[in-house]
């Protein structure tokens, strides 16, 4: 065949040479825009090519949240009260003491670790970022001072309970900030005030 197309000349070894030298380019040329296709994230043969790069994380968050919203469109929600009657009276005792005491500080409800906390290692940081304190006092520069936790009858239910305390606790310690209990049916609304007493700074003027 090769005779065919280059005749009697195909004896000369410098033909011979420029045309392996031809079919070599032609094959190198061939994988290599292949690689470059593969690379940019095309099919190779029915499965994902190895040179299909990685998924950024900015893509992975807008699908994540287009499928969030898919679930929260197809759902029904309601409101309910963010504290309990129990916790409830708590909460009014605690806003009433801490006004009269400095009208500068605020009780917050209900509030994330991961809110007023922060650190270095993501690892310990995501430990604590979703738990929540029942009510924090936060002072005139809007920081929060103390953590208090309301033990209702049902706070200790389960085995992890304890622990999940004992990480919280931990966390608000290394911060500084305070953390104290306030007892279902053994902290009384004149105690409650008396803490208050102790751990708000009088305003100032």
């Amino acid at each position: 065949m090769l005779e065919e197309l280059f005749g009697p000349s195909l004896e000369n070894p410098l033909l011979i040479f420029l045309f392996v030298v031809v079919v070599a380019t032609f094959i190198l040329k061939e994988w290599f825009g292949g690689r470059k296709k593969d690379k940019r994230g095309w099919k190779n043969r029915g499965r994902q090519s190895q040179w299909t790069p990685k998924v950024v994380g900015g893509d992975k968050q807008a699908d994540n949240a287009a499928e969030q919203l898919k679930k929260v469109m197809n759902a029904d929600f309601q409101s309910r009260p963010l504290l309990n009657k129990a916790e409830a009276k708590v909460f009014d005792t605690l806003d009433k003491a801490v006004i009269a005491r400095n009208p500068n500080w605020q009780v917050m409800a209900q509030v994330s670790l991961g809110e007023f906390l922060s650190c270095r290692d993501k690892g310990a940081f995501f430990s604590v970022n979703s738990k929540r304190v029942d009510f924090a006092l936060m002072d005139e520069n809007c920081c929060v001072v103390h953590a208090l936790e309301y033990q209702g009858s049902g706070h200790h239910m389960g085995k992890s309970a304890p622990a999940r305390d004992a990480v919280k606790k931990e966390a608000l310690r290394k911060a500084g900030i305070g953390y104290h209990e306030i007892v279902a049916g053994h902290t009384t609304p004149s105690e409650l005030r008396a803490l208050v007493e102790k751990l708000v700074r009088r305003e100032t003027r």
